[in-house]
């Protein structure tokens, strides 16, 4: 079965890290307690958003827009073998840099940038011990007291950060997602994070989807709620605004020399 433009985005937006799964959200209305994580229920006072099109149109046109960004931002959860599930919150661009952050539902945190051909990734204590379960306490503890807290290095291109590298190029995370052929359905307008949407929900196979699209300037899609995994939307957001990395200042420990 040829999978829904709509499914294909929500599946390589998060798998480029290693990551695995869609990320889940509701196919309902919100309930109030939404209210706090940026979506609110709204009435369109004007004139019908996209009027005289079809659902199926609007998020073929929403598919073309946010594949044809140069940069974005993008944020969720995903499931995580170690910590039973991971947010990250990531800005990344055509030109393969990114900026953002790794958090895992327990504890820790993990800041990443990449500029050109290297990959700096800076790791809390909590992080370091919650990814390095299993392993033995005096490594665990070597690998903390060498590393948590300060930046290291490691070129892009290496076996070890291919995965996350992939993740930070737009071109590969949204590369495989074709427009075209959307049967979804139309829904009814409210806003995400301030700004006017209209909502469209489609099915593939037993999975459903619920996006959530701009309906002032370009069509971009602004969230995706899936019921493959579990409740956790994709946010979009920051379409065309620059990628805040640069390279870090002070101490910067070398992976690659450290084997």
């Amino acid at each position: 079965m040829r999978r829904t433009a709509l499914a294909t985005l929500c599946l390589v937006a998060v798998t480029g890290a290693g990551l695995t799964g869609c990320l889940p959200g509701e196919d309902k209305a919100p309930k109030a307690s939404e209210q706090s994580e940026g979506v609110k229920d709204g009435k369109n006072a004007g004139k019908e958003p996209f009027a005289g099109l079809s659902g199926g149109e609007i998020a073929d046109r929403a598919v073309a827009a946010t594949t044809g960004a140069s940069s974005l931002r993008m944020r969720g959860d995903v499931p995580d073998e170690g910590s039973g599930a991971m947010a990250f919150d990531m800005a990344l661009d055509r030109k393969g840099r990114c900026a953002g952050t790794l958090t895992m539902k327990g504890g820790g945190e993990a800041e990443l940038m990449k500029t050109g051909d290297t990959l700096y990734i800076k790791y809390d204590g909590a992080f370091l011990r919650a990814q390095s379960e299993g392993e033995p306490k005096a490594d665990v503890d070597a690998a903390v007291d060498m590393l948590a807290g300060k930046w290291t290095r490691m070129s892009a291109t290496g076996a070890d950060a291919e995965e996350i590298a992939a993740f930070c190029d737009l071109d590969e995370v949204l590369g495989d997602v074709e427009e075209g052929g959307s049967t979804a359905d139309r829904g009814r307008t409210t806003t995400v994070d301030g700004t006017p949407a209209l909502t469209l929900t489609e099915r593939d196979g037993k999975d459903r989807y619920t996006i959530y699209v701009a309906t002032e300037g370009k069509p971009y899609l602004l969230r995706i709620d899936s019921t493959a995994d579990g409740d956790t939307p994709i946010h979009f957001s920051d379409y065309e605004k620059p990628v805040p990395v640069r390279k870090p200042e002070g101490e910067i420990v070398d992976l690659d020399a450290l084997g």
